[in-house]
C-alpha cells in the first residue's frame, strides 16, 4: 500500500505543476511514479526514496532541457512589459528634450527624454510630435523624432 502514497504525492505535484507551470515539478512527478513502481514491486522504503530521487534528478538533467527546447520551438518568445515598448511610436504630451518630458505610449503616459546620439544641438520636441522609442532606461522611454534616423 506504500505505492498509494507515492501516487498521492505525484497527484499533489501535478496540481503544483498546473499552478506554477514549471517543468521541474513535472520531473518530480516522474520520480514519484518511479517510487510508486518500486513500492509496488515490494522494495523497502529507503529503496523507494532512492529510486524516486535518482529518477527525478535524471529526468531534470536529461529530459527537461529537451522539453524546454521543444517548447521554445513551438511557442516563440514574445517581449512583454517595458521591452515590448521598444520600436513603438508615441506622441509627445509634454515637451521632450534631453532633460525630460512626457509621451503617450500604448495608451499610457511615460516619462521620456530625447536620445542625444546623432542629434544636433539640444532640440525640443513640441506637444503632438510623433516619436519612436529607442530603448527603455528604468521607467523612462528614450525617444527620437520619427523623421530623424534612429540610433538603435
Amino acid at each position: 500500500m506504500d505505492w498509494l502514497w507515492w501516487v498521492g504525492a505525484a497527484f499533489a505535484l501535478g496540481i503544483v505543476e498546473i499552478i506554477i507551470l514549471d517543468v521541474v515539478v513535472l520531473m518530480l512527478i516522474g520520480g514519484a511514479l518511479a517510487g510508486a513502481l518500486a513500492a509496488a514491486l515490494g522494495a523497502p522504503i529507503w529503496v523507494q526514496v532512492v529510486v524516486a530521487c535518482v529518477t527525478s534528478v535524471l529526468l531534470v538533467v536529461t529530459l527537461r532541457p529537451w522539453l524546454l527546447r521543444q517548447l521554445r520551438k513551438r511557442v516563440p518568445l514574445t517581449e512583454t512589459n517595458a521591452a515590448a515598448q521598444v520600436g513603438r511610436r508615441a506622441v509627445v504630451v509634454a515637451e521632450v528634450s534631453e532633460a525630460g518630458g512626457r509621451v503617450k505610449l500604448g495608451g499610457e503616459v511615460w516619462t521620456a527624454r530625447l536620445d542625444d546620439d546623432g542629434l544636433p544641438g539640444s532640440p525640443v520636441l513640441a506637444v503632438g510630435a510623433e516619436v519612436q522609442v529607442l530603448r527603455i532606461d528604468g521607467a523612462t522611454a528614450v525617444v527620437a523624432p520619427v523623421n530623424a534616423p534612429s540610433a538603435t
